[in-house]
């Protein structure tokens, strides 16, 4: 006996020493040390080996001679600004080794110490592949090139690794053959670091190849002889049967009437498209070549300002337009590098596989059959399901028993147990048994990184995609917030709502790139959002005026809701134009490219509007607040706008009538009382959870009791860093303006001081194509969709055009140049 508690305590000592051993290698403080140290050797490295370009033909003869311990000497005259380590390791990499690409090895020794002092994000796999194929490159690109420079310099650039495997590849494939692998390994690595490697040298081998096919078919044009009376034939031909009939309308568009044999002339052409139109095949050519990279929400292009009618059949190109020239609209190639946060921003909070407490379990399922054989109930079995914080008890009662009796039990069954509070369901939909769940003693955390790392989450195909946590069956539990369509979310103070929040809003950049979503933050307490502000200009959408894009003050507030229903009314209004019924078809339609950009249509962004304190706006706005809500929650959910609404006193005179019958997704954190319990779940159950993150989630009829993952501030913190690091938009998503019923605008009046810089250009475009279309000054000036809706405001404030008439062209005011000069001269 003695012997094993000898080997037990050298054993707990052994792991007590492994433990101290582990923690020391995973303190901060150890990282940020050991990173510091990595950056002070590359600093180093690379002082000694710039010195040794200045100092080491001096130092040579005592490099070569003299070994390290006698050059570590108090007199070594070493003239090496690193002195006699600094000299032989200089000599070492660049001589003995591989050259002047010794120098990567400081950058990538460095990068290795930022890493570890977490002041930059450097994947090491990745820079260590580059680096190393780098420096073997380098190394023999100087050794081939330089190889005369070894008998003359002191100095060997490619080193005695870049020498001597120069030599053995020029004895065996000589000078010609050893270039052409050097060539082939520069083009190889640059494609493997970069894609748009294989672009360019398409287009570099496409250009010799076209030149040479127009040479060809010049020298065949040149050949062909034709007879002057079949010239004449021809002729004659021609000029009858390719008369054009140009009528102009009322709304300034085209009609072109075309003859058979337009569209027998059409059918011949390489493209095979019967009826398009080319009236000008210069400007064609300038229109393709001065083709804008698509900007935030930038239109189809066309060739033509101008909309065309051909008169062929039965088909029209105003019915459906169509532009088979071009492929499948893409909204993220405006940011195409962008790329979602990675996992290992999240925390892990040490989550190990539960180990399952079977004696709790065994001491639990004894205590509660024997509390209901106290009261003369009798069950035929009774199983338990284990989840992170709650443990539920399925029993079946024998024949005869009432469900209400074992109801009513509630309180007596929790004293049993010594339980924080039980919640009984009697029956549990579907499966004809009686649940009882009770807490664990151990509670487990869920991380919201084994939420968002789950299989579930990831494959998920929802529109919006929100994971929130884990069910008692350890299962996560996802939901689209598409279907819901609006969220209602309560709870009393301290409950889990924020963090709630802040998992709703980390499941969606998870997922969605900047140009499908668009969110609309509301914080009356100023403080829960302010760390999404940095993200501004990806994922925020705010009013055209405001400085900051987390909306804090209440008449903001006002008017931004205002703004958000104009929003709404302009894409029903789209929507209607498109004939189609919702969001997914209208944007698979505009991906399409059946959807023509000169009406309006644009690519439509689904927007999120999150509002964390209802109570506090209904307060101080009243129904300025929720007549604007209410719309929103009948009418948006077609048109791709979807609220999140959050209080903390879930009261009838707050949550009212109309915000329930459109809020049926509902999420129900702890509350004090069975009356909060029933006016937010129309049931009680949410005055017996637990706290700390435990909820009930309802749509509908079924309630679902959900663990809520835990994302703390410090990983918001860095996914929002991750994002607004990475190349945005120039300005956030803009709303549109709002007029009240006084006539007054929500963002004032527009001040023609201050006109945008190519104002009057916009304008002289305007007038001369009488055609009063943003997406025409967008196209042609190549700007953002913003931008330009802007300069088509300050146009309409100086006259030029009419105001905005939903999805059709203003109308131009200012009829010839002459009348602009007096509005410019009149301006100035």
């Amino acid at each position: 006996m003695a012997k094993k508690k000898e080997e037990t305590k050298k054993n707990k000592n052994e792991d007590s020493v492994f433990q101290k051993i582990k923690s020391f290698l995973k303190d901060e403080r150890t990282h940020f040390i050991l990173g510091l140290f990595f950056v002070m050797s590359a600093v180093y490295l690379f002082i000694a080996f710039l010195s040794f370009f200045y100092t080491g033909e001096i130092d040579q003869s005592k490099i070569e001679n003299l070994p390290l311990s006698e050059l570590s000497s108090v007199k070594n005259d070493i003239h090496n600004w690193t002195g006699a380590l600094g000299a032989y390791l200089s000599n070492l990499f660049i001589n003995k080794w591989v050259g002047i690409s010794s120098f990567i090895i400081c950058f990538f020794i460095g990068a290795i110490g930022l890493k570890l002092m977490k002041v930059r994000r450097v994947p090491l796999i990745k820079w260590s592949l580059y680096c190393c194929s780098l420096i073997i490159l380098i190394s023999i690109i100087c050794g081939f090139f330089f190889i005369d420079s070894y008998k003359d310099s002191y100095i060997y650039l490619g080193g005695e690794h870049g020498y001597y495997t120069s030599l053995l590849l020029q004895a065996n494939l000589g000078w010609t053959g050893t270039f052409l692998i050097i060539i082939g390994c520069v083009l190889t690595f640059f494609i493997v670091v970069s894609s748009h490697t294989i672009t360019i040298l398409r287009k570099i081998f496409s250009l010799n190849i076209g030149r040479n096919k127009e040479l060809k078919e010049n020298t065949v044009e040149e050949n062909i002889s034709i007879p002057e009376n079949e010239k004449e034939h021809i002729s004659e031909s021609l000029s009858s049967d390719t008369e054009e009939k140009i009528k102009e309308d009322d709304d300034d568009s085209y009609e072109y009437i075309a003859t058979d044999n337009d569209v027998k002339e059409n059918l011949n052409r390489p493209d095979n498209n019967p009826f398009e139109v080319v009236f000008d095949q210069e400007e064609e050519k300038e229109e393709k070549k001065t083709d804008p990279i698509q900007n935030f929400n930038n239109q189809d292009n066309t060739n033509e300002d101008h909309q065309f009618t051909v008169e062929a059949g039965s088909i029209t190109e105003e019915e459906n337009y169509q532009n088979n020239e071009l492929e499948d609209y893409d909204p993220t190639l405006d940011l195409s590098h962008y790329k979602a946060p990675g996992f290992d921003l999240l925390e892990r909070y040490n989550e190990t596989e539960r180990q399952i407490d079977m004696e709790e379990q065994n001491a639990n399922q004894k205590r509660i059959a024997e509390t209901l054989k106290n009261y003369g109930i009798r069950i035929k079995m009774i199983k338990a399901t284990v989840g992170p914080t709650i443990t539920l008890y399925e029993i079946i009662p024998e024949a005869g028993v009432r469900v209400s009796k074992i109801r009513n039990l509630e309180d007596d069954i929790a004293l049993s147990l010594s339980a924080l509070g039980i919640r009984i369901i009697a029956p549990i939909p579907g499966k004809g048994t009686i649940g009882i769940e009770v807490p664990n003693k151990e509670p487990q955390i869920v991380s919201m990184l084994s939420v968002i790392s789950s299989k579930k989450f990831q494959e998920s195909k929802y529109d919006l995609p929100v994971a929130l946590g884990k069910t008692i069956t350890n299962d996560v539990f996802t939901f689209d917030l598409c279907k819901m369509p609006h969220l209602l979310v309560a709870g009393a103070t301290g409950q889990g709502k924020s963090v709630g929040l802040n998992a709703i809003i980390a499941s969606l950049l998870y997922k969605k790139h900047p140009s499908q979503l668009k969110l609309v933050l509301i914080d009356p307490k100023k403080v829960e959002f302010s760390i999404y502000a940095n993200i501004e200009k990806h994922f925020l959408a705010k009013l055209p005026d405001s400085e900051e894009a987390i909306i804090t003050d209440v008449t903001k507030v006002v008017q931004t809701l205002n703004s958000i229903t104009k929003e709404m009314d302009n894409r029903y209004l789209l929507l209607k134009d498109a004939q189609v019924r919702n969001i997914k078809e209208y944007n698979a339609k505009f991906i399409s490219r059946r959807l023509n950009p000169n009406k309006g249509h644009r690519y439509m962004p689904y927007i999120v509007v999150i509002v964390d304190e209802f109570a506090d706006l209904i307060m101080t706005a009243g129904k300025e607040v929720e007549m604007p809500i209410a719309r929103i929650a009948q009418l948006a959910r077609a048109i791709g706008i979807h609220m999140i609404i959050a209080t903390q006193r879930p009261s009838t005179n707050i949550i009212t009538g109309v915000i329930k019958a459109n809020f049926p997704a509902r999420v129900a954190f702890r509350v004090s009382s069975m009356i909060d319990s029933r006016t937010i779940l129309d049931c009680p159950g949410a005055n017996q959870l637990i706290g700390r993150g435990d909820l009930l989630f309802s749509q509908g009829s079924d309630l679902e009791r959900v663990q809520c993952a835990l994302i703390d501030t410090p990983e918001v913190e860095k996914i929002c860093d991750c994002i607004s690091s990475q190349q945005g938009y120039p300005t956030a998503y803009e709303l549109p303006e709002y007029v009240g019923e006084n006539g007054d605008s929500s963002f004032g009046e527009v001040n023609l001081k201050e006109r945008d810089s190519i104002f009057e250009e916009a304008a002289r475009l305007i007038v001369v194509n009488q055609q009063g279309s943003t997406s025409l000054i967008q196209r042609k000036f190549s700007l953002g969709y913003n931008r330009a809706g802007r300069i088509m405001d300050q146009l309409e404030a100086a006259g030029i055009v009419g105001p905005s008439e939903g999805s059709k062209a203003r109308q131009v005011l200012v009829m010839d140049e002459i009348q602009l000069e007096q509005i410019f001269a009149n301006l100035h």
